[in-house]
């Protein structure tokens, strides 16, 4: 094998040398970019005009080479197989460096790849200034985002922004300590997928399992229908096809048997027509999704002999919303969520690690809305731990209580970290609460405010004895339990921790040290302005991308602003104090 480095023409009009490097590896070409570190006219009056707005395109044109330097670019190089097969790459650092300014501004692809040609600011950062055609294609780019997530780049990329700031003046990292003050929080990200009804979803995948045999056999969707026994599904709406009263419940329930009837000749046509297609994708995974759906939203109906073996006929909707429900066709991730009581979306849940010293985001995670809190602190930590080369110095932890039971709350603990939090919340109406009672953690006893004192296991429910809760005198202010039946309190696993933290939100000292962590909510608002409301792709892990992009951007705007300060701070101590000649004037005046 032949490793060949070459010097290639300047394919943006430059005449530098060594402007676009190649390596020629097993017939594959990658160029390598090298962009300018001075500056021409144009761009001086380009930087010049985004003194005010959009000041990041600046300082991505002042620090390009930093951020894409050769270990980067070496990493993205690393994404291609050098097999020789296929068509030679675009530059990787330059197509990354779009996607950063894509995230900036919140356009669509094919608006980016278009900016690349008419828009200055992009050519000036991308250093192509004159060109006059785009510099990748659509297609390329698509493709390019897919390769960084095969490749966990986007994370690489968030690293390359905390490397960024150690290098560069805006942080002085000898004075910072070497342990970190994290905090994590969590905020919703409405779904991209449609979210429809059950009759509505049935349908849906119905629909796109006609699709694909019509492409399968080069068939029209409307003979496929009237083969397959389906019907309702060449309507352009299944429930006007249906026609219904959808208030009346006996009505409903007919439509819903109808449709499912449907839907079962379809599948049977199928496993007659295709049975090899059926076993292999594309098809086999939206059959998946139609009986996923049927699983979840369909029960047999009792009211007209309905049987669990099969659900074909005599079936209803369910009572009820089922466990981990799937609730759009196109974004199989997608799931219902609370912020609040009152408050729901669809989507997911985005979550972010900041570091209170810095004020750098370290870490991101998404999780789909139904999951709890704590199962993103295990992508945060092992972000954290690969950030730190295998350790977790995390020496105070800040984090919203949905958070307390995760393993990373151990693990700081294990290695003498301290976890900030406010504690769960023990109510009981106008009853005696469980901060009534006193908890001995190392006795385990638990004592209750009339002196009865009963041991307890850590993760446990106790109960007082009956016979002394009966005859006690402060029944009427403790518990509503019926005679016979003593007063239960719950234990937590984690009771010492609880004790402690709620010790510390009773002292200002401890409500204090709790308020420390809204910098993360400030930090959560920029970079989720930064990502929208609304993801802009589907599925979890493309949506981790862009809540990674939105991070590191919202870390460089922090570098930025660090930089800015420091500046004017040099720039007011080395300037001479101007002398005033008021005085003087209105003294000879006079």
């Amino acid at each position: 094998m032949w490793i060949i480095s070459i010097t290639c023409e300047d394919t943006t009009g430059g005449d530098r040398p060594g402007e676009a490097r190649r390596d020629l590896l097993s017939g594959m070409t990658i160029e390598r970019w090298v962009p300018s570190q001075t500056y021409t006219r144009q761009e001086t009056a380009i930087l010049k005009s985004l003194r005010r707005t959009r000041k990041l395109f600046a300082f991505l044109r002042d620090h390009r080479h930093e951020i894409f330097d050769d270990e980067m670019q070496s990493a993205l190089e690393a994404m291609y197989r050098n097999t020789g097969a296929g068509k030679d790459p675009v530059c990787p650092a330059r197509m990354a460096m779009a996607a950063l300014m894509q995230g900036y501004l919140g356009v669509s692809d094919a608006e980016a790849v278009q900016l690349t040609m008419v828009d200055l600011r992009w050519q000036m950062v991308l250093d192509c200034l004159g060109n006059t055609e785009e510099a990748f294609s659509q297609g390329a780019f698509q493709e390019f985002r897919q390769r960084l997530i095969r490749h966990d780049m986007d994370r690489a990329l968030l690293e390359k922004t905390i490397a960024l700031a150690r290098t560069s003046e805006a942080f002085d990292y000898r004075k910072l300590p070497k342990d970190l003050r994290i905090a994590i929080d969590s905020s919703p990200l409405e779904g991209a997928g449609r979210v429809e009804d059950t009759v509505n979803l049935l349908a849906h995948a119905g629909r796109k399992i006609v699709d694909c045999v019509a492409d399968l056999l080069s068939w029209p969707r409307e003979r496929v229908c009237t083969e397959a026994g389906i019907p309702l599904l060449a309507a352009s709406s299944v429930k006007k096809a249906l026609d219904y009263t959808w208030s009346d419940p006996a009505d409903k329930a007919e439509a819903v048997s109808v449709l499912v009837s449907q839907l079962a000749s379809l599948e049977a046509w199928i496993r007659d027509r295709l049975p090899h297609e059926l076993a292999r994708p594309p098809l086999q995974e939206h059959v998946e999704t139609l009986r996923q759906v049927m699983a979840q939203d369909l029960e047999p109906d009792p009211t007209r002999g309905g049987d669990r073996s099969d659900k074909t006929t005599a079936v209803c909707i369910r009572q009820g919303v089922a466990p981990d429900r799937r609730v759009s066709i196109e974004d199989k991730d997608m799931r219902h969520g609370r912020k609040s009581k009152s408050k729901r979306f669809n989507g997911y849940k985005r979550h972010l690690a900041r570091d209170l010293r810095s004020g750098l985001i370290l870490a991101c995670a998404m999780t789909p809305a139904n999951r709890p809190e704590e199962e993103a602190a295990d992508p945060i930590e092992q972000d954290l731990v690969h950030l730190f080369e295998g350790e977790l110095p995390v020496t105070n932890l800040y984090i919203d209580r949905a958070y307390i039971n995760a393993p990373l709350v151990d693990h700081v603990l294990e290695h003498g970290g301290e976890i900030i939090c406010r504690p769960w919340q023990a109510r009981n109406g106008e009853l005696f609460s469980k901060a009534d009672f006193k908890i001995n953690v190392r006795d385990r006893t638990i004592t209750c405010p009339a002196n009865k004192t009963q041991p307890f296991d850590f993760g446990t429910t106790i109960e007082f004895e009956p016979e002394d809760c009966d005859r006690c005198r402060l029944r009427d202010q403790c518990t509503d339990a019926s005679l016979g039946h003593g007063r239960t309190v719950s234990i937590a696993d984690n009771e010492q921790l609880q004790k402690r933290l709620r010790r510390l939100a009773h002292t200002p000292a401890g409500r204090a040290r709790l308020r420390e962590r809204v910098p993360v909510e400030h930090a959560l608002a920029r970079a989720g302005r930064r990502q929208g409301r609304r993801a802009r792709y589907r599925g979890v892990r493309n949506n981790l991308y862009d809540w990674r992009r939105a991070s590191l951007l919202t870390n460089l705007e922090e570098i930025q602003r660090h930089l800015t300060l420091a500046a004017a701070a040099a720039l007011a101590a080395t300037a001479k104090p101007r002398r005033c000649t008021g005085l003087t004037v209105l003294r000879n005046a006079a």
